[in-house]
């Protein structure tokens, strides 16, 4: 199991100094990843900043850690400029990147006080057609795409991304919806949520067998999993090892938005959990 460090794009975390000094922490304390929310507005009066910025601030810091959005709300975003920034930002990290990717949500109003589709039955349709573009895109061959919302006309884009066959894409989904773990079996992993925001280790279980009876290939997929931040070290990594053991091959940990700065890089620099006697 891998372990990453998982923070909102507002708060504390909006300042891209302090999400640099971060980056140095997470990699120094052991850490696989760092992951960073992609929201536009909150429901309170923090700051706020682009995810992408950040992430190439992490970049340039950093030699090791995989980084990207977990996640980002693909259908609020162009997919063609999706596309340049994740091939821009593989580049500038050595071919770190992995993209996490979810139809969004309107629990911060982002949707519907910008004027963004709020069905998400339209989202859905957007993602599918959004992550057949992105792929399409980063293959660096002339790409013509007609869907109901997005459309492209025989359009080339290079360089392609340093990694091969592609930038991995993980999809996010609430389960128990079948939906959106059949979207992910069709890529190259999953960041599920719980029925309430909590997902259990049964939970983790059922989602791997209903990924795997989904799956028509046999390539690596990963399942990655989110908890909030646990200062007792074996209380980490007893919850580290439950998960592993129902088929997580990630564990990202996250801190409240309203952290105090020193705090979160004290905890990161203490490093991931140990499990029988080292790393998961």
């Amino acid at each position: 199991m891998k372990f990453a460090v998982n923070v909102p794009n507002f708060g504390t975390f909006a300042d891209p100094i302090f999400f640099r000094d971060l980056a140095v922490a997470t990699e120094a304390g052991g850490w696989d990843g760092l992951f960073i929310w992609d929201h536009i507005l909150t429901t309170r009066d923090l700051p706020v900043a682009d995810p992408w910025i950040l992430l190439a601030a992490a970049a340039t810091a950093t030699h090791r850690i995989r980084l990207g959005p977990m996640v980002t709300p693909l259908p609020r975003r162009r997919p063609w400029k999706v596309a340049r920034e994740t091939v821009t930002l593989d580049h500038l990290s050595g071919g770190r990147v992995m993209l996490g990717v979810g139809i969004g949500d309107d629990w911060m109003g982002e949707f519907s006080a910008l004027g963004e589709p709020q069905s998400d039955v339209q989202r859905g349709e957007m993602l599918d057609e959004g992550l057949t573009v992105l792929d399409g895109l980063w293959r660096g061959e002339p790409f013509s795409f007609n869907g109901k919302h997005y459309k492209l006309r025989d359009v080339q884009f290079l360089p392609r991304p340093v990694q091969k066959p592609r930038i991995p894409i993980l999809v996010a989904g609430r389960w128990p919806n079948p939906r959106p773990f059949r979207r992910a079996a069709r890529w190259d992993g999953v960041v599920p949520v719980g029925r309430v925001g909590i997902l259990t280790p049964d939970d983790c279980r059922s989602i791997v067998e209903t990924v795997q009876a989904a799956r028509e290939t046999s390539d690596p997929f990963e399942v990655m999993v989110v908890k909030s931040w646990i200062p007792d070290s074996t209380e980490k990594g007893r919850a580290a090892a439950e998960f592993a053991s129902a088929g997580a091959t990630w564990m990202q940990f996250g801190f409240p938005q309203s952290s105090p700065p020193e705090d979160v890089l004290d905890a990161v620099r203490s490093g991931p959990p140990k499990v029988d006697g080292g790393q998961a």
